[in-house]
């Protein structure tokens, strides 16, 4: 008999604790479930499922306080709805230009476009004639151009056949990396099946990229690249095209003195190096995230890649060596005249190193805050720094 009065002295309060305990959960779950979002104390809306590859402090997004605005119509905001009809807002965007002034503005509506993809590269007019090569190999049906002007120099390459088809952005002293975060936003290409963000030094004798986009795409590679010829500038032997072709024409890890048989962690497998990355649309939304607004140089966003391979980073990262590219490793920026070239040059290596050293303390520093956010591959501590 005293044991059973102990149970339910015990079991009343648990009881009242566990339904109250029920009561929260299901209105947190019923506030989920109509919001569909979380939303910060600062007013930024943020989807946690997006979030999970990268711990939160490296999504280079800042929480900005919204200003209070009048609202000019009847709605009332503050009454939980939207501003706009639901059906008149549009999210994304692309990079495609209007072939004419005139005309039916729908007539695009009409019938189903053709997926395309982005080729975004920086160049400079001093190397003219490897971009028309590289720029040439992209059919106009299944890609579009974009070009980043570092020098200024954009009337020059009005002779070129695809020029007039080429976005042309500019803006003088400037790296691929910070044209890409400014210009790229994921909302921006939203409607690209692939984004390629490449170095203008690159020669694609035996390279097709529509025959490289059937690999990637049976492969089922979210983040990639093609293989360098071995007569390239190699930092990582993981990039070079394999001596031995595999039947399939993409190989995911290396193995050499540095990585042993069963090494996982980057430069060995799951990884890519920054010049000639391709990165599906999922993937490109995750890696424009990572990248940092002050960090222009893109130093250390290769062993990080793999975060955002949407699966298994070994699996789902490659490097295609049925095609394949030459990279020259032609130094094209320098510290924008301050100095002779050579001293220029180095200059920016010691400022992407220093990048790296940067981007690389924000990662851990990061990783350790966000309590929410485990790492996959804790168990895989990279093989070596990525320069």
């Amino acid at each position: 008999m005293g044991n059973r009065i102990s149970v339910r002295i015990i079991a009343a309060p648990a009881a009242a604790l566990i339904f109250l305990a029920l009561i929260l959960v299901a209105g947190a779950v019923g506030t989920l479930h109509h919001n569909g979002n979380i939303t910060s104390t600062h007013g930024v809306v943020v989807n946690d499922r997006a979030m999970r590859p990268l711990p939160r402090k490296m999504h280079a997004v800042e929480a900005v306080q919204p200003k209070k605005e009048p609202i000019s119509n009847s709605h009332d905001a503050s009454q939980g709805g939207e501003p706009l009809p639901r059906g008149l807002a549009h999210d994304t965007t692309n990079l495609e230009m209007e072939a004419s002034l005139a005309g039916n503005p729908e007539r695009k509506h009409e019938a189903a476009a053709k997926p395309k993809s982005l080729l975004a590269i920086p160049v400079g007019i001093k190397n003219k004639a490897v971009v028309d090569r590289l720029v040439s190999k992209f059919p106009a049906d299944d890609f579009t151009v974009m070009l980043f002007h570092y020098d200024g120099a954009v009337e020059q390459w009005g002779d070129m056949e695809w020029s007039d088809r080429a976005m042309h952005v500019s803006a003088k002293g400037q790296t691929k990396w910070w044209f890409a975060k400014r210009l790229l936003h994921p909302d921006v290409v939203a409607e690209y099946d692939y984004v390629f963000v490449w170095d203008e030094d690159i020669e694609v004798d035996a390279f097709d990229p529509v025959r490289y986009l059937d690999v990637v795409r049976r492969e089922g590679l979210e983040v990639s690249q093609p293989a360098l010829d071995r007569r390239s500038e190699i930092h990582h032997s993981i990039t070079a095209r394999a001596l031995i072709q595999t039947e399939d024409g993409v190989h995911r890890r290396v193995t050499n003195s540095r990585c042993g048989g069963d090494s996982k962690a980057p430069p060995c497998a799951g990884w890519v190096e920054v010049m000639v990355p391709v990165f599906s649309r999922a993937a490109w939304r995750c890696a424009w995230r990572m990248v940092q607004n002050d960090l222009i140089h893109g130093w250390g966003l290769d062993y990080r890649l793999g975060y955002c391979a949407q699966g298994d980073r070994d699996v789902n990262v490659g490097i295609v060596d049925s095609e394949y590219v030459l990279h020259r490793g032609v130094p094209m920026l320098s510290d924008g005249g301050k100095a002779t070239p050579s001293a220029g040059r180095a200059a920016v290596r010691l400022r992407s190193f220093r990048e790296m050293q940067i981007f690389n303390r924000r990662w851990e520093q990061a990783a350790a805050e966000d309590g929410s956010w485990m790492d996959p591959y804790a168990a895989q501590p990279a093989t070596a720094s990525s320069r």
